[in-house]
């Protein structure tokens, strides 16, 4: 007689499984999806291996006693010269130029000059606590330096009403009147912020009216993007055409803002036959969206349009930050099936080695991404102005506490532009992708090291055999040009680098215009090439004054055919589906 079997019923989900990820994603929200246990874990990493280094907190006595001798040595001679109308004492610390914190002449009038050279002087004693400290890992030490001087910045004088006497003179001479603008101001975003409205100012710059105004068709729709195709201008061009690869953390057009300052428009004009890509602003419903799909629905359906519309040439494969990676992706896994499909390849400020991400990998470690992931979870995807609120914290001083004195103390509303208004124009990014991005790239460096999977196969960069034109620039905050430039070490391509002065977004967009102060360096590594250090390639490499875009349409000619008819939009056998700009760029 058979024993009857037992009937088994579904696992249920453990509790871990089920409550954990409600609790994570409250604290998200209640955080504003920063991590509090990185810099907890940071302050304790620090704290306890200072607490056992005794030599490293003599000499940070030491230091903090000389600054109190050097300080009050300068108090006691500016009082003097004060008071004998002498002139100005030697400070105790001079800021770095490009700090611009307290260069107004006020600054260097008692009692301000005191209280700003106490405070840099606190700055730099904090600074030599958080370096060299024996057996702290170096994100650790990196982020307790970093929330140092955010918490320091609280207490800056620059950033106090009754302390800075830039805005003290301002409210004498205006009798308050500044600051009941300022309230003003703060009101308004406030209510913006409320009903997510743009930011004030922004109007003067719509899509489609002022910003992303070159004339083309949209001639290819997929769930994840809209390829555009530009109207020519010029009577032949150039038989490979252009495809752009915009990150998808950012609106496409900061390629295409007002007409002075397009550069897709500057392509087109030097007649080159230019598509892009629009990426759709990802809803709730997108969260299962992955780096494959963008890779498919994106790259790779954007490419077999092109080259159906422009058969029997090749392409001029260009990305720009995330994008640039995505590309990257993208021509290696064709240099192992199609090497020919690719005529070169542009990359603006992309990384393809995550190792060193600069400041950005402070909001990058397990702790960070497992909060983001478990908001994500909840609402499918992560909304563009966290992005932009981690981007903001990177540059404090410029985008945030700046704001807050001249809008807030000063009253001034600073006169909106293009770029500025693209800036305030975020993106959201699928849950799926987001997390994929973070812990492929970021955490576990897939690319670089020969691990990510394109179809089902890993990609090697060292497939990479087309010439290569990279560009850096000097302050970017979200690619920095020495993470940028270790592609020279990833590939044996002929590698043509470009160093522009300017940060992540204005160093790109950087249009030839009379009496520019911009400039740039440029060398060419050849295939298979020796490299250079980041550091002897800055010695090595000629500056040239002016923008980089000439340089790089020359090179892009230099590898192109003789110019020929332009092929017709959309060509035999697509129809135009509708103008430029298109919708998904208007999706919020």
């Amino acid at each position: 007689m058979s024993t009857p079997s037992l009937s088994t019923s579904p696992k249920l989900p453990s509790l871990a499984e089920r409550i954990d990820p409600a609790v994570h994603a409250a604290l998200a929200r209640a955080s504003s999806s920063l991590s509090l246990a990185s810099p907890l874990l940071a302050w304790l990493d620090w704290s306890l291996h200072l607490a056992v280094s005794p030599g490293k907190r003599a000499d940070l006595s030491r230091l903090a006693l000389q600054q109190v001798e050097q300080w009050t040595r300068y108090a006691h001679t500016c009082l003097a010269t004060a008071a004998a109308s002498g002139p100005a004492a030697a400070r105790c610390v001079v800021p770095p130029a490009k700090d611009r914190r307290f260069e107004a002449p006020e600054w260097q009038h008692w009692p301000f000059n005191l209280l700003h050279q106490s405070f840099l002087l606190t700055e730099q004693w904090w600074g030599a606590a958080t370096q060299g400290v024996w057996g702290v890992e170096k994100h650790h030490q990196d982020l307790v330096n970093f929330v140092g001087r955010q918490l320091l910045d609280l207490a800056s004088p620059g950033n106090q009403l009754l302390t800075n006497p830039v805005v003290l003179a301002q409210t004498q001479r205006q009798l308050g009147a500044n600051l009941a603008r300022g309230v003003l101001n703060a009101v308004e975003d406030m209510q913006r912020a409320a009903l997510h409205a743009p930011a004030a100012g922004t109007d003067e710059f719509q899509v489609g009216r002022d910003v992303a105004v070159t004339p083309g068709k949209v001639v290819l729709t997929t769930r994840l993007m809209e390829l555009i195709q530009y109207t020519p201008s010029t009577p032949k061009v150039h038989p490979e055409p252009v495809l752009i690869v915009p990150a998808w953390i950012m609106k496409y057009y900061i390629l295409d803002l007002s007409p002075h300052n397009s550069l897709i428009k500057y392509l087109v004009d030097h007649g080159h036959t230019v598509f892009c890509i629009s990426w759709k602003n990802p809803q709730p419903e997108d969260r299962d969206l992955g780096m494959g799909d963008y890779l498919s629905l994106g790259v790779d359906a954007a490419l077999a349009a092109v080259r159906e519309i422009v058969p029997a040439q090749q392409v001029h494969g260009v990305g720009y930050c995330l994008g640039g990676t995505l590309l990257t992706m993208a021509a290696a896994a064709l240099a192992r099936r199609e090497p020919e499909a690719l005529a070169s390849m542009t990359l603006f400020a992309a990384q393809t080695d995550f190792s060193e991400p600069g400041e950005l990998g402070l909001f990058i470690d397990e702790n960070q991404v497992s909060l983001l992931e478990a908001q994500m979870d909840r609402t499918g995807y992560l909304q563009g102005s966290q992005m932009a609120g981690a981007f903001q914290m990177l540059r404090s001083n410029d985008l945030l506490w700046s704001r807050v004195i001249n809008e807030y103390l000063l009253g001034e509303r600073p006169q909106m532009n293009d770029l500025m208004a693209w800036n305030t124009d975020a993106t959201n990014m699928p849950a799926r992708m987001h997390s994929q991005y973070l812990r492929q790239l970021f955490l576990k460096n897939d690319l670089a090291e020969g691990r990510f999977a394109v179809d089902g196969h890993p990609v090697s960069l060292t497939d990479l055999r087309l010439p290569v034109f990279v560009v850096g620039t000097v302050t970017d905050h979200v690619a920095p040009w020495r993470s940028v430039y270790k592609l020279h070490h990833l590939s044996p391509a002929e590698i043509t680098f470009a160093l522009t002065s300017g940060g992540h977004n204005a160093g790109v967009v950087n249009p030839p215009e009379p009496g520019s102060r911009r400039h740039f360096q440029l060398l060419t590594r050849p295939a298979d090439g020796p490299v250079l250090s980041a550091d002897d390639w800055l010695q090595a490499a000629p500056t040239t004054q002016g923008s980089w875009w000439p340089a790089w349409q020359s090179w892009l000619a230099a590898r192109s055919g003789a110019p020929a008819h332009p092929p017709q939009l959309g060509g035999r056998h697509r129809r135009a589906l509708a103008d430029a700009p298109g919708s998904y760029v208007l999706e919020r």
